[in-house]
């Protein structure tokens, strides 16, 4: 009776020697994913807003980087990334479009600025993050923490540009503020100066080119415009 015990504890059934038990199952590894960017590469590119005494190395050409995940290039990138967590981070996307006329025969692939992206490095997966409003000829995204400071342009017919602040996840925009008209005929590139950031208290800066700068408090996905000058 005490022999059939502990082999029932032990997992064994009754009347069943530990050599005829069949072995234990091991659980099964999480798959390790790698995630680099690869070397800096220069391919041509012409903003159509780049006047013609202005075309120089600098204006004509992007520097981009491949996205490999397990020894897999994934997509083309530009800029610096930023670390969202300890196992994500944001990049730029770059793609090649096919920039021939309808009745062209053959493929002009020109490269262009795309969206963000955020990247999984534990599962490698990739997604394409679509901030509202968001256009690569108005401004770029300066990004703290989980938020993305830039300026945008509305999406109806009256149009309009805007203080855009995006937190990832959110559903809706932090900040949404018109500062200006959009489209302009003679703007300035760019269109706006590039956000700033502070920590403590949580407060962005955001100024159209030639305009006024407007600093925006913010606590959780709400945000409280501050009078003043952000500096007193």
């Amino acid at each position: 009776m005490c022999k059939t015990w502990v082999l029932v504890a032990m997992g064994f059934a009754p009347g069943q020697t530990s050599a005829q038990a069949a072995p234990a199952k091991l659980a099964k590894p999480p798959k390790l994913h790698v995630v680099t960017l690869g070397p800096v590469r220069k391919v041509p590119y012409t903003p159509a807003d780049v006047q013609q005494d202005e075309k120089n190395e600098e204006t004509t050409t992007l520097r981009v980087r491949p996205l490999v995940v397990d020894d897999r290039q994934r997509e083309w990138t530009m800029g610096e990334m930023h670390e969202v967590t300890d196992r994500s981070f944001a990049v730029r996307r770059v793609m090649r479009v096919n920039d021939a006329l309808p009745g062209e025969k053959d493929a002009r692939w020109a490269w262009e600025p795309g969206p963000w992206l955020l990247v999984d490095r534990v599962t490698g997966h990739i997604d394409a993050l679509h901030l509202p409003g968001f256009d690569a000829a108005v401004s770029n995204v300066v990004w703290f923490r989980d938020y993305a400071a830039y300026c945008g342009v509305g999406s109806t017919a009256k149009g309009g540009l805007y203080a855009m602040v995006a937190q990832l996840g959110a559903r809706r925009a932090a900040v949404e503020k018109q500062v200006g008209a959009w489209p302009q005929e003679n703007h300035f590139v760019p269109v706006c100066a590039a956000a700033e950031w502070q920590r403590t208290p949580l407060r962005v800066t955001l100024k159209p080119t030639g305009g006024e700068a407007t600093t925006f408090a913010l606590v959780g996905t709400a945000a409280l415009i501050e009078e003043g000058d952000p500096e007193q």
